[in-house]
């Protein structure tokens, strides 16, 4: 009678333990490009600057991928050299152009930087990704370890360049989904709002600030940000 009572309660444990499992949030996988907020530099001001104010994604979360740039006085942080691409095309004067080194995470001139462009590691809003280091060696060192080709800053803005229309097309579409997404979330776990927002990144810096959406997940809010800024 001990033996089945002990095996009862095993099977009870177990069954137990993958309940837990199953109802505990899955946890978000660590993308290689991001910092913890306190390793990150921002150089950008505002509401809104921890967010891209090209895509409104976060810039710590895709941080290894940072660009920097003047743009009429003021600074504005990218969360990819795409976005940076984007904001030229739109008519902005950049100047003094920064980009994170991959290694000390610090901010440096592009013209200073050497690129690795096509490793396996994982693009920012592009299918061929683009990584910055401060020292050749340390880009070739990356490139044999994750593939890739080692360029200079004009070479890898011109393959961003190229594959501009292309990546944005897919953006675009992806971009649609997730705010169709953001209004069904927003009907159920935010409270309402009639401002407007010019930007995803305006959005979700209004959503922080008034604790608009009962979430912190950063899909989540990043979908809500769409569908603010397009409605």
């Amino acid at each position: 009678m001990k033996k089945i009572l002990l095996a009862l309660l095993a099977v009870v444990t177990m069954v137990t333990l993958v309940q837990a499992q199953e109802s505990s949030p899955k946890r978000m996988m660590k993308k290689f490009q991001m910092v913890s907020l306190d390793k990150a530099t921002i150089l950008q001001n505002g509401k809104a600057k921890l967010f891209c104010p090209e895509c409104g994604m976060s810039l710590p979360m895709f941080y290894k991928t940072n660009h920097a740039a003047t743009v009429d006085g003021e600074v504005k942080q990218y969360c990819s050299l795409h976005c940076l691409v984007d904001d030229m095309k739109k008519g902005a004067k950049l100047s003094d152009i920064k980009v994170v080194d991959v290694i000390s995470l610090k901010f440096i001139p592009v013209e200073k930087a050497t690129y690795v462009v096509g490793s396996r590691k994982k693009g920012t809003m592009s299918m061929v990704s683009k990584y910055a280091f401060a020292h050749k060696s340390d880009a070739e060192k990356f490139a044999q370890a994750n593939g890739g080709e080692v360029v200079d800053y004009t070479s890898a803005y011109k393959k961003a360049e190229s594959d501009f229309a292309k990546e944005s097309k897919m953006i675009a579409k992806k971009q649609a989904m997730m705010s169709a997404k953001g209004e069904m979330m927003y009907a159920k776990i935010c409270q309402k709002t009639e401002v407007k927002f010019t930007t995803t990144a305006e959005a979700k810096a209004f959503m922080l600030e008034h604790k608009l959406c009962k979430t912190s997940n950063p899909k989540q809010m990043q979908a809500i940000g769409l569908y603010l800024k397009n409605r």
